[in-house]
């Protein structure tokens, strides 16, 4: 795991070293144990290293022997020994043990087809001076972070959006990814909140040149999606032989490491699966002192089952400070506050070891969100495609359309004239005719929620107190194979995940297998009540009135409707509060990582509201 920037000038538009340094110092985080830098006549890729595979000898870059061309990755090539003893074979060994070095070895016989050959989670820059190319290519599923920006004279790259600002790219924002972002409670990619700034998209890679930049797609989801018909019990097996393979290849580590267990069927299922190849594994669980969002027992549950080396610590959920710092490692607003509980969990774990595998992705590709089963009734499996695609993005939205008509200002709606955020939908819905609703549905999560917002949350928190998150359930032979599994198998009535379930029970047990799903968050909407003057302060004040986005009475009126108890804003308010705060930090580059003076007074006085009534 690392973090990797760099940059390919067309005209001349070189980086100072001092330019390219303070880049690689705005992520030290993500890769804390050393730095490197390659550069060439007009162009250079640098990494921020945090040593994971071969620690004494995965230096980064790593360059060709005749000097020609240099790679830098972030993330773990996870089959790397299998690809190392394939180019030994082949005559073009590798010298260290690095999975690094597997790239550069494959790049010099194959090029960039090099990538179907990767099992991992990665984005890889390949400098080639013999074609004078800069080359930037991510992961399927978008598990690692890339972004770019192109202004015709020179692109730049980099693992997070701050690094880009460091090399020159000027924070303005783009009105219609706050459009997107106020219909997904988080900005779907490719998209960002900073004018030209943009993803790589997951299974693509950039081919940048003096002529201009060009876009390769080199895997898609799309293409895998074939439902077909066999039984309960041989997907079932076939799951848990793939899920148990991914989870072996992801424990190969030089350093230690351990994994998240919440409880969760997810979680539990790869400690289980870790605890069956290790003798004994290291767990991390946070518990919360309110007993209605505390689910440590079930941790506790699932690491006596395995006999794990468990750590669990009870923390107060009152996190509102940290809001302002886990703005700062994401770059960009979002409306999902387990940001902060995660956090804290990374922090936990981060004193003990260096990697952690994770649940994440079980839930999209298995339909594990109540979500799920709260919208499909018999009704909605026969819905025309315009029908399905209105009512689904309704049933998910934010703020709806009709909704947002009263809360924008004119001379907002006029900016965003014409864009609509949830054309990705609909693109989506019509190139899968044929496929069943359910699993509609889960694609658009997996190709959007997944990399806009929920592997967001495991990279930025992990990566902030440099922590590497491994992700067994998205291993692509995994997600391939969960979407030929009929939509019918994953949700049945209102049972979740129900091939899982049949999938797991036998190595988890009835009890957890099938105890209900909580959410990992903090009970905001209950402070938010408390917090009228200070939302006032924040939403109403001067410098949100000058954006112009938001009609002000409308804002008051949400705001009065919450703090009443007449009408639930949580999830409408946390997001205007999160956009404000990224505005701040961003934009106006007022409020500092530790908290501004605005924030101070609206996490202060909510606490001290909620004590007094608990008293």
């Amino acid at each position: 795991m690392c973090g990797i920037f760099g940059y390919f000038a067309r005209s001349g538009d070189r980086l100072t070293r001092n330019d390219l340094d303070l880049m690689g110092q705005m992520i030290r985080h993500r890769g804390p144990d050393e730095a490197g830098v390659f550069e060439a006549d007009h162009a250079a890729v640098g990494n921020q290293r945090l040593s994971i595979i071969d620690v004494e000898h995965g230096h980064q870059p790593f360059v060709s022997d005749d000097g020609n061309i240099a790679v830098v990755q972030n993330g773990e090539i996870f089959n790397y020994l299998e690809l190392a003893d394939e180019l030994a074979r082949r005559g073009n060994p590798c010298r260290t043990h690095s999975d690094t070095e597997v790239i550069l070895r494959l790049y010099e016989l194959e090029g960039m087809s090099l990538l179907s050959r990767l099992n991992g989670m990665f984005a890889i820059a390949v400098l080639d001076r013999r074609r004078d190319t800069l080359c930037l290519a991510r992961d399927r599923l978008g598990v690692k972070p890339l972004y770019f920006h192109d202004s015709g004279a020179r692109v730049l790259f980099a693992s997070e959006i701050k690094s880009l600002l460091a090399g020159g790219v000027r924070p303005l924002l783009e009105p219609r990814s706050v459009h997107s972002f106020l219909a997904y409670n988080y900005v779907p990619p490719p998209d960002t909140l900073f004018t030209g700034v943009r993803h790589v998209k997951p299974g693509t890679w950039l081919e940048i040149s003096a002529k201009g930049l060009r876009e390769h797609r080199w895997w898609t989801l799309l293409d895998h999606v074939a439902i077909e018909d066999r039984a309960e019990r041989e997907w079932a097996e076939r799951i848990l032989d793939l899920l148990t393979d991914s989870v072996r290849l992801r424990m190969r580590s030089d350093v230690p490491f351990g994994a998240f267990l919440s409880g969760g069927i997810d979680s539990s299922a790869v400690v289980g699966l870790m605890a069956r190849l290790a003798e004994r594994v290291r767990t991390f669980s946070i518990g919360f002192d309110e007993p209605s969002f505390d689910e440590s027992q079930f941790a506790q549950m699932a690491a006596k089952r395995f006999g794990t080396d468990h750590t669990c610590q009870v923390v107060s959920p009152d996190m509102l400070e940290l809001w302002p710092l886990v703005t700062y490692h994401c770059d960009q607003a979002h409306g999902d506050v387990s940001f902060m509980p995660t956090y804290r969990l990374s922090e936990l774990a981060a004193r003990n070891v260096k990697v952690v595998l994770t649940g994440d992705g079980g839930d999209e590709l298995f339909a594990g969100y109540e979500k799920y089963a709260g919208f499909f009734t018999s009704g909605n499996h026969v819905m025309s495609d315009q029908e399905f695609v209105n009512a689904y993005t309704r049933h998910i939205s934010l703020f709806p359309n009709d909704v947002l008509e009263d809360l924008l200002t004119p001379e907002f709606r006029a900016e965003i004239q014409g864009h609509d955020p949830w054309a990705p939908v609909k693109d989506i819905v019509e190139t899968t005719q044929g496929v069943d609703r359910i699993n509609q549905t889960l694609l658009i999560d997996t190709l959007f929620l997944l990399p806009g917002n929920n592997l967001v949350k495991p990279d930025r928190m992990g990566m902030a107190v440099s922590l590497e998150a491994r992700t067994p359930f998205l291993d692509y032979r995994l997600v391939e194979t969960a979407f030929r599994i009929p939509g019918a198998l994953k949700l049945r009535g209102r049972t979740t995940k129900y091939i899982l379930k049949k999938a797991l029970e036998p190595l988890l047990g009835p009890e957890l297998t099938h105890r209900r799903k909580q959410m990992f968050t903090v009970p905001i909407g209950e402070w938010l009540k408390h917090s009228g003057d200070a939302m006032r302060a924040l939403l109403l004040g001067p410098a949100a009135r000058e954006r112009g986005l938001f009609e002000p009475r409308i804002v008051e009126a949400m705001i009065e409707a919450h703090v009443t108890h007449r009408r639930n804003y949580t999830r409408e308010l946390r997001a205007l509060i999160a956009l404000e705060l990224w505005f701040r930090q961003f934009i106006d580059q007022q409020v500092s990582m530790s908290a501004g003076e605005c924030w101070t007074a609206f996490y202060i006085g909510s606490m001290q509201e909620c004590r007094r009534e608990r008293r």
